[in-house]
């Protein structure tokens, strides 16, 4: 299996990224996980920044077995749609205004 790749779409880069960081940090370790995800380099367009975030496929399937309930509430009718939604509304629940979208399984 390989890592899932998100982009992410900021207005507010450096603040978001470490929302994010700490975020999925707090998630790998309540996995008993560490270094499960990685960022890419950012560009910028019309006032958003954009960066990819990687995901290991333990981390991503240990995240939808922990928080399958939230995931399955999450809008989307394939899995994917319904997991990439729950990043963004897990991510904007820790003070982030970012759009998620995935762009590689």
């Amino acid at each position: 299996m390989i890592n899932a790749v998100y982009e992410i779409a900021s207005i507010n880069y450096l603040d978001d990224k470490l929302i994010i960081n700490n975020a999925l940090s707090e998630l790998a370790a309540k996995c008993g996980l560490q270094n499960e995800f990685d960022f890419g380099q950012p560009t910028s367009r019309f006032g958003w920044t954009f960066f990819k975030v990687w995901i290991k496929p333990n981390f991503q399937m240990q995240i939808e077995q922990r928080l399958a309930d939230m995931i399955k509430k999450s809008k989307g009718s394939k899995h994917e749609e319904k997991f990439t939604n729950f990043l963004t509304d897990y991510f904007q629940s820790k003070g982030c205004k970012v759009k998620v979208k995935l762009v590689e399984v």
